[in-house]
């Protein structure tokens, strides 16, 4: 049986909209937490020749920024503060008379400077660091939309092709090479609908053969049935027949552990769904049911200010922040262990599930957000070189890339997915509620002005850095973060301004384009602060063509 460990890796553009606390420090948090410990454990493992065929997205606003030279200077910077906090801590712990906490400093303190390290050794170009483990067959690295647009939502077919095409184009100039896979945003998904076709078909369109789903779509969805490319009137089996029960006495039951085909099984596209795998995803995923929550690993809500040193443990999940212990670094090294075994274990059990007559598991998708590990739960990155390490001593168990399963096994079983999400409830809701429900009328009125005025823009040499701005910002403000966090009420305020922002500035650019007026100054100065996708005229342009 397959393996596909899958990391999405995605945070909104900050860079030159601020530093602290939703600015660039948001980014230079998730290099240093998340990005270069796993590059190193990446390394650390092939150098170890312990194979770790990764399956790793980079949401093309995300690339863009860390292949910004800005970037560069922001994180130096970032590390500046962090070396800072460090020589300042030990003359505060000993007022406090916390000296207790003192060997955590210099565990820090070696930490930061082996990364800033690993930072120079790369050349400060994370990209292009992943991209070569990726040309030697070490991993696999997959394409996302380019904005993280909730692709269901947006309200013109034009606008989920621009995010595709973007999102294709930009991953190519960055990553070398066209994806096979795709990271769908939030893991949204809408059939077809009438004329507007369905969420896969536009993957097909723009070169994409395979994205990831939640396990419950695929259980509400309907079959489309594993014998289409049978002659016309051939039988199919019972049950891929919707209205059929795999068993007299319950409901179909849809396996997680294969791949299905969501495309018609004659289309010239095919595109296949892999299923999130809810047992082995349960352990990582929740903090107070699975790993992250063990009373060793590090405590991400207690921190030291000035500085931000994180020097406590979780310690105990009905502990208030007053009573944290003291971080150890050794007993949660140990703990990794232990739960890379379990996890291991697991899979391993799932791999030998079904019996005689039974169809034995496929695949086991585990897919999650990078940021999960090394940032939220510290101690991940390393849980996550243990299990590689671990999945040796089980022959039972082949670690592989996405694509790799794709083409190993093409999915026979054809699947209408249901309407919805990874989010909470399942659906759209986390996106569209009471909230958030005027974003969207801003979104569509915004299209719609944007799509009327860029044929005619694209011809002029005059025009076109304008049409090229106002893409970018219509791009920006689609982003599925700006909703996300006003529904979960934890930053409303920032993300409200930075989705008026966006459409603002949108809009005045594409008036700009239909009454003449001379918005050159603005273009110069939009293009200094949201500086990204260079080439997005010539996706403009691919959609118009279409």
């Amino acid at each position: 049986m397959d393996f596909v460990l899958t990391l999405h890796s995605h945070l909104p553009y900050v860079l030159h909209h601020g530093r602290w606390p939703h600015g660039s420090d948001w980014l230079c948090e998730a290099a240093l937490d998340t990005y270069l410990p796993l590059l190193e454990v990446l390394q650390a493992l092939d150098a170890q020749r312990v194979p770790a065929p990764l399956t790793i997205g980079f949401t093309p606003v995300l690339a863009n920024q860390l292949a910004n030279p800005s970037f560069t200077t922001e994180l130096e910077a970032f590390f500046d503060q962090r070396a800072t906090a460090c020589a300042e801590a030990p003359a505060g712990l000993a007022e406090t008379g916390d000296t207790a906490l003192l060997p955590l400093v210099e565990f820090w303190k070696a930490r930061f400077a082996r990364l800033r390290n690993l930072f120079h050794s790369i050349d400060c170009d994370i990209v292009s660091a992943f991209r070569r483990l990726q040309d030697e067959g070490r991993l696999e690295i997959i394409g996302s939309a380019a904005t993280h647009g909730y692709l269901p939502l947006l309200a013109r077919d034009e606008s989920i092709r621009l995010q595709l095409a973007v999102g294709r184009s930009e991953h190519r100039r960055l990553f070398g090479r066209d994806p096979a896979g795709c990271w769908v945003p939030e893991c949204a998904y809408r059939p077809r609908a009438g004329p507007r076709p369905g969420i896969e078909e536009h993957l097909g369109a723009a070169g994409f053969r395979y994205f990831f789903t939640d396990a419950h779509l695929a259980q509400a969805g309907d079959a489309l049935g594993s014998y289409g490319e049978a002659p016309l009137g051939a039988e199919r089996f019972d049950a891929d027949r919707p209205e059929m029960p795999a068993k007299p006495e319950g409901p179909i039951v849809r396996s997680p552990y294969q791949a299905y085909r969501v495309t018609q099984a004659r289309s010239r596209r095919p595109v296949a769904a892999l299923v999130r795998d809810p047992r082995s995803s349960m352990q990582v995923w929740s903090r107070h049911l699975g790993y992250p929550g063990d009373g060793s690993y590090l405590e991400f809500h207690k921190i030291r200010w000035p500085g931000g040193l994180k020097l406590w443990r979780v310690t105990g999940a009905n502990v208030d922040l007053g009573g944290k212990g003291a971080y150890d670094p050794a007993a949660a090294l140990r703990r990794v262990g232990d739960h890379a075994r379990h996890f291991a274990h697991l899979v391993a059990g799932i791999a030998a599930e079904g019996g005689a007559g039974a169809t034995r598991p496929q695949v086991v998708v585990a897919p999650f957000d990078t940021e999960l590990f090394g940032h939220w739960w510290f101690e991940g990155v390393d849980f996550l070189a243990a299990v590689y390490r671990e999945l040796r001593h089980h022959p039972g168990v082949r670690p592989t890339p996405a694509s790799r399963h794709v083409m190993d096994h093409p999915p026979r079983v054809g699947l209408q997915l249901a309407e919805g999400s990874w989010g909470v409830n399942g659906d759209h809701s986390m996106w569209l509620n009471d909230r958030t429900a005027w974003t969207w009328s801003r979104l569509r009125a915004l299209e719609t002005k944007f799509w009327k005025a860029a044929p005619a823009a694209l011809k002029s040499a005059r025009t076109r850095p304008v049409l090229a701005q106002a893409a970018r910002e219509l791009l920006l403000a689609q982003a599925s973060d700006w909703q996300f966090m006003i529904s979960t009420g934890a930053v409303p305020d920032y993300a409200e301004r930075r989705f008026k922002l966006h459409c603002d500035d949108a809009e005045r650019l594409i008036t700009g384009l239909a009454d003449g007026a001379d918005v050159e100054r603005l273009v110069d100065d939009l293009a200094r602060r949201d500086d990204l996708f260079p080439d997005v005229l010539a996706s403009v342009a691919e959609v118009l063509r279409v």
